[in-house]
Formats: C-alpha cells, structure tokens, sequence
C-alpha cells in the first residue's frame, strides 16, 4: 500500500486537510500526516510542527512566543527542507501533496524540491498561476492552481482538493513496465537561435549510442542541466550554448545564477563548451529594456522578446568569466570557437553581425584560460554549421570512451 505525505498548516485549515486524509485513505492508500503550522492542529498528525523545526535546532514553543509570522515560515521551511528528503529516504512515504496560499507554498516547496526526480509531489497553491519558479526550480513540482483559497470547504474547494487526490493517487497507482534501454546520457543546451547546432549534434551522437538531453538556455534550464549534473545524471556536456552568461553580467531576464558551468567541473565529466547566443542579452517586451541601454542594437524576436546585441566591452567581461569557470575543470574539456557567428543572427547580413564584439569575446578568453586540460578548437565557420556541431559532438564522444 503506497503512502502519501499530507503536508501543511493544520491549525488554520484543519477540516480542509482532514477532508483530503479522509478522501486519500478511502481510495486505498495511507498518508503520513505533516503538521507545518505553528500553533496546535485541529487533528493529531503523524509528525507534528515541533519535530518539524527541531531538526534545525528551533524550538516550537519560542516560535510561538516571538509571534513573527516571517520568522516562522523561514524556520518552517528550513525544517522542511531536511525533514522531507529525509523521511523519504526512511520509506515513510511514496509522494507529498500540499494546500496552501504563499505562507503555506513557501514552507512546503523546499522539501519537495529535494527529493529525486520522479517522485510524485503536488502543491495545490493560491499563486500557482503566476511566477512559479521560487517555488518549483529547477525540481518536478506539479503546481496546481488552487482557484479559491485554501480556507472552507465549498462548492470550488472541494472539487479541487478531489481533483488534486485524484491526480496524486492516479500517479502513485499506475506503474507501467516499460524498459527504456540505459545509453551514455548527454546533456545539451539551446536556444531559438543555436537549434540547427544541437539538431546535428544530437543526431551525430544518437546514431552512435548516445541519448541527448536538451536544456533550453533560459536561466531555469540551464539551472536545471546544472543539478542534473551535480546528481549524477549526466554522463557528458555538450554546452553549446552559453547565452545565460550574457544575462547575467548585462542585466537580462535569462539569467542562471553565478555557479552557472561549474557542474561539470565539479563532477569531473568531459564537456565540450562553446559561446552560443552570446551574441545577445535577453529582455521581454520592448518597452521593458531598461534607458540605460537606449541607442543599442536591438531586434525583436517576437512582441514578448526583445534581444540586445552585446559590445566588445560586454564579450571582454563575459569571456573572461567563462574562462574563470572553465579553468576549475579537472576532467578533459574542449572549448570551441566558431569564429564566423555566434548564433543564426550573428552571420554576415544579419542583426547582429559582429566580428569586432565577437574579437573581444575570443581574445579574453585565449588570454585568460590557463587550464592545461582545456583544449580550445577554433572553427572559421559558424556555430549553426554541421560541421562545427559534428566536430563538437565527435570530440565529446572521443572524451566519453576514455
């Protein structure tokens, strides 16, 4: 019998939380009942508020006495984020489901977002419509719009929280026996403008053995392919596209954090790294692009996305943090320059044709990429060519086989 973790405030919404147990036990399975409120709850549950913040050495009680809603959830949530992972490598339960509006998503997600993969969780959230990605990152929550608010049991209410049992339960019931066959996994990232790369990359390496992975150059993504290497997942790295860089040191919307391509070196797995997309920082609308950057070069990919071609002064900056990342590495690693474009708008006769920007980017990091296990491979073509993305492919697998 399978088990599912019921987590949330059941001191403020109790009977609702008690109409979910009851309607998950009725259709067959158990549930492991969490209590993140911090006040008594209306039911006794399996792992009470105390357990749940004594696990970082806070007491229940002093939280209660200090009557700071803020401090509360932060210490919840922290809980949370150890108890979970770790009940669940106990076999105390097989998914997690949660109600609840900000205060209640924010202390339930942590948790969920350390377990693995593949593990059933549903957060059903009064913000589930929005910006989601403070709560989901770079993890499989299924975020499921509560409607109205977690508070009654009503006509909408109830229909929802039986709709989100059913979708819990439905996951944790159906087992199918498909055998995928177990292939060298590789991960690689793209973008609109570095599709063709990828498409003959991954081609190149399907017919020879390998499963391709990609990972969307939108911050998350590359976020996302990040953890996966740092959790093993990833045999190889075909990183072809860099672009979240460009974001990150110039102020775009695609950022993907400071640690970005640092995983591989880490994990110590060959990875093949080229400048896709760096050509161009992201923004949404146009009205959106900060005046700072007025008079630039812009191009307007669609009415929601703006892109930004970026200066020598920019390539000189980002050039020399790629290399700052590339010189941890500890595992063979090949940098490629396609010194004839960066993307399908920086070719002859496009947007964002840049041969000096593109100068400034290839010399910071000839000049600053001191790592003898680096191996840096200049094509005179560009980054869409296939012989540049078979070369890159060719040379990973070369790596792999080692």
């Amino acid at each position: 019998m399978k088990t599912i973790a019921l987590t949330g405030t059941f001191d403020t919404k109790g009977q609702e939380f008690l109409f979910v147990k009851e309607l998950i036990e009725s259709l067959g399975m158990k549930t492991l009942t969490i209590h993140t409120g911090v006040f008594n709850p209306q039911f006794k549950p399996d792992v009470n508020n105390d357990e749940v913040v004594g696990i970082v050495g806070e007491d229940i009680i002093a939280i209660q006495d200090k009557k700071d809603r803020a401090h509360a959830t932060a210490v919840l949530s922290k809980g949370m984020e150890q108890l979970i992972p770790k009940l669940y490598a106990e076999g105390k339960f097989d998914g997690i489901l949660s109600f609840g509006g900000t205060g209640g998503t924010s202390i339930a997600t942590p948790g969920m977002r350390k377990l693995p993969i593949g593990v059933p969780k549903l957060m059903v959230s009064t913000v589930a419509s929005g910006n989601t990605e403070p709560y989901v990152g770079t993890s499989d929550i299924v975020m499921m719009p509560s409607v109205v608010d977690v508070a009654g049991l009503n006509v909408i209410s109830t229909r929802i929280f039986t709709n989100a049992v059913f979708a819990i339960v439905g996951m944790l019931h159906f087992e199918h026996d498909l055998k995928v066959e177990k292939k060298p996994l590789v991960a690689a990232t793209m973008f609109g403008l570095t599709t063709p790369c990828v498409n003959f990359a991954k081609k190149y390496m399907e017919d020879r053995g390998y499963e391709v992975l990609i990972f969307h150059a939108t911050g998350v993504g590359g976020r996302t392919m990040e953890q996966l290497i740092e959790t093993g997942f990833i045999d190889g790295v075909l990183d072809f596209t860099t672009t979240e860089w460009a974001d990150e040191l110039v102020g775009g919307v695609l950022a993907a954090g400071p640690s970005r391509l640092e995983a591989a070196a880490k994990k110590g797995i060959p990875q093949v790294v080229s400048l896709g997309a760096l050509d161009m920082v992201n923004f949404g609308t146009f009205d959106s692009v900060p005046e700072k950057f007025t008079g630039r070069n812009f191009y307007k990919h669609n009415p929601t996305v703006t892109l930004m071609r970026t200066n020598e002064e920019e390539n000189n900056q980002i050039g020399k943090v790629i290399a700052k990342k590339l010189n941890m590495a500890n595992k063979d690693t090949v940098l490629m320059l396609p010194l004839k474009g960066l993307s399908g708008l920086d070719v002859e006769g496009q947007s964002f044709y840049g041969p000096e920007e593109n100068a400034a980017l290839f010399t910071a990091l000839r000049n600053n990429l001191d790592n003898p296990i680096v191996e840096i491979v200049e094509m005179d073509i560009d980054i869409n060519a296939q012989a540049f993305a078979e070369q890159a492919a060719e040379r990973l697998i070369a790596m792999m086989k080692k």
